[in-house]
C-alpha cells in the first residue's frame, strides 16, 4: 500500500512487480550481449557520421549485419516476425535492461548510468550522433523520453510506481551532445493515485533543461488489463476474468 498526503493508503499494483534489482535479467544482459549492443552502437554513429565511406563498403556492411542479425534470430526481414519478443518473457521486472534511455543492453539508448541516492535517481552520460537535433545540440524529443524515463524511475525508487498522466519540459538552453549530462530526479508529493516527480538535466553545473511528470497509480484490475492479460496471467483476485467471472 501507498500513504497518501492525505493519510488514505492507496494499492499499488505495479509496486510488487517493478524492481532495480540487476540480479533479475543478469542472464539476459550477458557480457557477450552487452559487448554486441555497445558495437550495434558504434555502427549506428558510423552510419550518421562517416560521409567519406563509398558505396561499396556500406553495401558489405549491409551484407554483413544482415548475416549477424540472420546467426541471432533468422531472418531479420521476416514477415511479421521482426523485434517481437515472447508474450511469456514480458515482465516489469526486466524494463530497465531493455530501456531506451538506460538499459545496457538496448542499442538505442545512450545509455545513462545511475543510481538511487537519498531516494532520488541521479546519474550522468553523454548523447551522441544519434540523438542530434539542431546542430550539435540532442533533440528535445529525446530529452523529454529521458526525462519520462528517469521521474518514472524516482517514483520506483519511492515506492510510488505509476503511469504517466502529463509530463511538461522546460527547455532552458541547448544541451550539448558528447558532453557529460548529469540528471536528477525525485518524487515530489503524493495525493492519492496522483503522483508529482521533477527532474532537472544539467551540463557543467548549468541547468539546461527541467521537468514535471504527473504520475497516476493504476488499481490491480488495470494492471493486469495492461499488463497480465496479454501474457495469459491469472486476473487477480477480486478482479474479473476473461469470463467476467471473479478470480
Amino acid at each position: 500500500m501507498t500513504e497518501s498526503s492525505s493519510g488514505a493508503p492507496v494499492e499499488n499494483a505495479m509496486l510488487a512487480a517493478l524492481s532495480f534489482d540487476a540480479d533479475a535479467t543478469a542472464e539476459f544482459a550477458s557480457d557477450p550481449r552487452r559487448r554486441l549492443t555497445q558495437s550495434v552502437r558504434h555502427v549506428i554513429d558510423a552510419i550518421l557520421t562517416r560521409d567519406d565511406v563509398d558505396d561499396a563498403v556500406l553495401a558489405e556492411a549491409a551484407d554483413a549485419a544482415d548475416a549477424i542479425a540472420a546467426s541471432i534470430a533468422g531472418s531479420p526481414h521476416a514477415a511479421g516476425q521482426r523485434g517481437r519478443r515472447r508474450l511469456e518473457a514480458r515482465s516489469h521486472g526486466d524494463y530497465l535492461t531493455r530501456s531506451p534511455i538506460v538499459g545496457p543492453v538496448n542499442p538505442v539508448a545512450p545509455p545513462l548510468s545511475w543510481t538511487v541516492v537519498d531516494g532520488a535517481v541521479v546519474g550522468h552520460g553523454a548523447f551522441h550522433a544519434a540523438y542530434e537535433g539542431p546542430p550539435g545540440y540532442v533533440h528535445g524529443g529525446w530529452i523529454a523520453l529521458t526525462f519520462d524515463e528517469i521521474l518514472g524511475m524516482a517514483n520506483v525508487a519511492s515506492a510510488n510506481p505509476g503511469m504517466t498522466g502529463s509530463l511538461k519540459v522546460r527547455y532552458r538552453r541547448p544541451t550539448p551532445l558528447h558532453t557529460d549530462i548529469e540528471f536528477r530526479a525525485w518524487t515530489e508529493a503524493v495525493d492519492g493515485r496522483r503522483v508529482t516527480a521533477r527532474g532537472t538535466m544539467s551540463v557543467d553545473g548549468v541547468v539546461t533543461a527541467e521537468a514535471e511528470g504527473l504520475f497516476v497509480i493504476i488499481d490491480p484490475e488495470k494492471a493486469w488489463e495492461y499488463f497480465g492479460r496479454a501474457r495469459g496471467e491469472a486476473a487477480p483476485p477480486g478482479v474479473d476474468g476473461p469470463e467476467g467471472d471473479p478470480a
